[in-house]
């Protein structure tokens, strides 16, 4: 069976082309959108998909799966079946699932629960089911590796009605803390069976506890705005700056959800830039104070996590801040020292350059009481597991 991986965000869609053979990737690329101008950029393989154009972000995925389609009909890459990161899967989905129209309504029924993120995976999917209706799709969830969280760390200080409403953390990033898992299971065994806190670190970020390779708690909750502040989206914050905004400001929802979603976290911190490679070479005091911000946060997570598990055995980073970062690792291991972590500097800056190496890189010194290790989450190596291993429907 051949799989065709995709992952569709709000401004880009990348995917991945994998053979018969599991893991072997003929064609992986992704897709940009930008001030309305959309192009593909090939990172393996040949892929002619046309040249840049313009577009909407309406319309964006579906004139992407069109491009994608024509182009691998062109090259003469067919596929059998097709896997998409879906962030939500709401109370029931705890399981890789194939999808008919039915599954898709309840999927965007979720949408007010991931607005940046549920559409345009859905937008995919229709456009794939229009163009190649008889292809199967399954889709992989986000919140489906926190679904057994310990309940005292699944559920908020709420009334019952509200709690068994499905107001509960449903934690995301699922599958790239299962891609981490899987790899420290298979090339780590002794640190994967121990007690793991995993820092994806990007323009999404969390932190998840994980003993044995499970979840046993994580940073972000009921919504994708919890934890840790990102890179336009505030993290933890006080419910009562809403009230105060909706009561006595003024405020309207609409007003409410663009602050949180879209004007907070490193943009609303610097003013300057919500990408963390922007602000490091900035010599703003303002970007400065956003990065020492986001460190801080970070660290005090990480913290929090390694009590939920009664201690730390291992630290991994991963994401795009987490694995090409030097400067942020080594500031949030430096807040850790309490913790008896120790930096290895020269491993620590050689691994930038390594970020996509196959296995995980240490970064620790030997007196470190915690294994430090860099992790590249690769969540469509995972999905294609997903696809191969999930029975087709009858």
């Amino acid at each position: 069976m051949r799989v065709l991986v995709v992952n569709a965000g709000s401004s880009s869609l990348k995917f991945a082309l994998y053979g018969t053979q599991p893991g072997a990737t003929e064609i992986a690329a992704e897709f940009h959108l930008h001030d309305g101008r959309a192009w593909l950029e090939v990172k393996q393989g040949v892929l002619d998909a046309g040249p840049a154009w313009e577009t909407t972000r309406e319309t964006f995925h579906a004139d992407c799966v069109a491009r994608l389609l024509a182009g691998l009909a062109r090259a003469g890459a067919g596929f059998d079946a097709v896997g998409h990161r879906v962030v939500h899967g709401g109370a029931a989905l705890h399981a890789p699932t194939w999808l008919d129209r039915g599954m898709i309504a309840d999927l965007a029924s979720l949408t007010p629960l991931a607005p940046l993120h549920q559409p345009p995976a859905l937008h995919a999917v229709e456009a794939l089911l229009a163009q190649a209706p008889e292809c199967p799709q399954l889709a992989a969830f986000d919140t489906a590796f926190h679904a057994h969280l310990p309940e005292i760390n699944r559920h908020y200080a709420l009334p019952a009605r509200v709690r068994d409403a499905g107001v509960v953390r449903y934690g995301f990033h699922g599958i790239a803390y299962a891609s981490i898992a899987a790899q420290l299971t298979r090339i780590a065994p002794g640190i994967a069976a121990g007690r793991v806190v995993a820092a994806h670190l990007g323009s999404g970020a969390s932190v998840c506890a994980m003993r044995d390779g499970v979840s046993q708690h994580t940073s972000l909750g009921f919504s994708t705005l919890d934890g840790l502040p990102m890179s336009t989206r505030c993290g933890a914050l006080d419910p009562g700056v809403l009230l105060h905004l909706l009561q006595t400001e003024g405020w309207s929802l609409a007003d409410c959800e663009r602050l949180l979603y879209r004007e907070s976290g490193l943009i609303g911190l610097s003013g300057l830039s919500c990408d963390m490679r922007t602000l490091l070479e900035s010599d703003s005091e303002a970007a400065a104070f956003a990065v020492e911000f986001f460190v801080a946060r970070v660290a005090e997570t990480i913290a929090a996590m390694a009590t939920a598990l009664g201690g730390m055995d291992a630290l991994v980073f991963s994401g795009g801040i987490g694995e090409r970062a030097a400067e942020v690792r080594a500031r949030v291991a430096a807040r850790l020292a309490w913790l008896g972590v120790r930096v290895d500097a020269a491993a620590n800056a050689a691994l930038d350059a390594q970020h996509a190496a196959a296995a995980p890189c240490c970064f620790s010194t030997p007196d470190s009481s915690v294994a430090l290790m860099v992790v590249h989450a690769d969540e469509q190596a995972m999905i294609e597991d997903y696809v191969r291993g999930t029975p087709l429907p009858a």
